[in-house]
């Protein structure tokens, strides 16, 4: 018995240690995560629920909700078909135009400030350059201004539709490359047309990543704020998400009702995570793997080619287009003079002490955040692989770091605005509460991306190391660090790509003195400088460009993926 008792001392010693570590861990990240969530609801529930009775009992509030609604259901419907078409279109390109396979991926890494901004450039109703040419059209040559109207409910569901598309494409172009070769070759020999093929073979095999990509871009769908926000204002289209920020905007700051306007977007991002589990059921249904390599042999289409082009010029390049040239411009109006072109917006922004703050504020907050989220992101993931004595506190791990992808940023942004600017940290106007912030949007990107890499590793150089006497602390440092260096630096590009063009959370945490540079262009868009705002637009799609350049040197072409 006591030899028993020896043996079990310093393994028990060993899990109580690793346990305590553990959940002070997970009570450190329920404080970050939980906690600025907690005050919020609580303020809306103060007084008898007297912050829904404020938000709920506004006219034109049931207005707002459908408005919400229709904006989710119709941009999701959009980037639904566009994405999973070009997911089948990029399975059949042919071999010399295999590098177009990216092109989808590429408006993700645009920031959707400058998106919005460049395609309100281009279809304004009266200065904008593509509504100008259409009006020299024979149909609408009698027309003053439009005919687009891109202020429009139906005109921003098409942009965010637009801009969900990538993410649907990510979820069904790795769905297609799981379909296996011989059920293509089968439909192919029995006769079946290229659109046959799609709707009888790959739609239905494809179900698993529809869904799962369709409630990513239902959720991304009910928290948009940049297109309502920068967009909607003209024709008073609003949603949730800017109520939220009229409501903290307002003075005195009413964060009961912005709290409130939140909780249908927090249940509807459950709902839409617990349907998406009752739909696809029993996953191994869709297992299409056989004998033959997964990668389809059919025959490449030319029209392909055509559709990814297509894309890529819609969503990417007349946007920029429209910046480029607003930003050449002394004044934004419809038609384009090349004796006005000028760099003077450019030198006007290099020469604005504010604006240059704002760029540094974006590059250090967004360093920071990268640098503490990579270590925290490890923890987790450990916990979550490896921490299997741990049930308890590695189904809270999983649930809090799942916490910030079902809850849109605006939602955290007000949280934190409230949390910090009252003791026992008050953080409000310094740079620590953008990173705070920017830490919890991105955890769960750094435990996942970290995770799914010591996933990849398996437990056999874990385990040699544990069998020849290492420390489970050396054994991190000296072997399994080395071997995740390449997926810890892919994603610390990653994240740093996707913090630098943040702004729904940013807008609401940011102070006068304390700006982003998405935050700096909403000025300058409220303002009414729009050459200053193509111009900045430009800069922080430059910076994004740096960080794309900078992830795919670390981690390979197809890096953009891991997104």
């Amino acid at each position: 018995m006591s030899v028993v008792a020896v043996v079990r001392r310093p393994v028990d010693r060993a899990v109580w240690l690793a346990r305590l570590f553990y959940g002070a861990f997970v009570l450190g990240l329920a404080y970050l995560v939980v906690v600025p969530l907690f005050k919020l609801q609580s303020q809306a529930f103060a007084d008898g629920g007297a912050g829904y009775r404020a938000q709920y009992g506004r006219p034109g509030i049931g207005e707002v909700l459908a408005t919400t609604v229709r904006l989710a259901l119709g941009s999701v419907v959009i980037a639904m078909v566009l994405g999973t078409v070009l997911a089948y279109a990029t399975s059949r390109l042919p071999a010399r135009f295999s590098f177009l396979r990216m092109v989808p991926l590429l408006p993700i890494v645009m920031p959707a400030v400058a998106s919005v901004t460049g395609w309100a450039f281009l279809l304004s109703p009266g200065p904008g350059y593509l509504n100008a040419a259409l009006r020299a059209l024979p149909w609408w040559r009698h027309l003053e201004s439009g005919p687009v109207d891109i202020y429009t409910t139906n005109w921003i569901i098409i942009l965010t539709g637009f801009g969900l598309t990538s993410f649907v494409y990510l979820f069904v172009s790795a769905g297609m490359a799981n379909i296996g070769a011989e059920h293509l070759e089968a439909a192919a020999t029995s006769g079946s047309s290229t659109i046959g093929v799609f709707f009888r073979v790959v739609l239905p095999l494809l179900r698993p990543s529809l869904i799962y990509g369709g409630g990513v871009a239902l959720l991304l769908g009910l928290g948009q704020f940049t297109g309502p926000l920068l967009l909607g204002a003209n024709n008073g289209v609003k949603v949730l998400t800017t109520e939220m920020y009229l409501r903290v905007s307002e003075s005195p700051a009413d964060f009961g009702a912005a709290a409130a306007a939140g909780s249908p977007l927090v249940i509807l991002g459950l709902l839409v995570v617990l349907g998406q589990r009752a739909l696809l059921g029993d996953q191994s249904r869709f297992v299409t793997h056989g004998g033959k390599a997964s990668r389809p042999v059919s025959t490449r289409s030319a029209w392909a080619v055509a559709t990814v082009v297509i894309y890529g010029l819609v969503a990417l390049v007349l946007p920029l287009l429209g910046l480029v040239a607003v930003s050449l411009t002394p004044y934004w109006s419809k038609s384009i003079s090349l004796d006005l072109l000028t760099l003077d917006n450019y030198q006007t922004l290099f020469a604005t002490s504010d604006i240059l703050d704002a760029v540094g504020t974006s590059l250090i907050t967004s360093s920071v955040a990268v640098l503490f989220c990579v270590p925290i992101g490890f923890v987790a993931a450990n916990l979550l692989v490896r921490g299997r004595r741990h049930a308890v506190l590695r189904l809270l791990a999983d649930l809090i770091t799942a916490l910030p992808l079902g809850i849109p940023a605006v939602i955290f942004g007000v949280g934190f605005l409230l949390a910090y600017t009252e003791p026992p940290f008050i953080l409000y106007g310094t740079r620590a509460v953008i990173i705070l912030v920017y830490i919890v949007l991105m955890v769960p990107f750094a435990t996942r991306l970290q995770m799914t890499a010591l996933l990849s590793l398996g437990e056999t150089y874990h385990e040699a190391s544990a069998t020849s006497g290492a420390s489970p602390l050396t054994t991190t440092l000296r072997v399994t660090l080395p071997l995740l260096r390449p997926a810890v630096l892919s994603a610390m590009a990653l994240m740093f790509i996707l913090l630098t063009h943040e702004f729904a959370a940013s807008l609401l945490v940011r102070a006068p003195t304390t700006q982003v540079m998405g935050t700096r262009l909403f000025d300058l868009w409220s303002n009414g400088s729009y050459p200053l705002v193509a111009a900045m637009a430009l800069l922080m799609t430059a910076v994004t460009g740096v960080g794309v350049a900078l992830a795919m040197l670390v981690g390979g072409r197809n890096v953009l993926d891991n997104l």
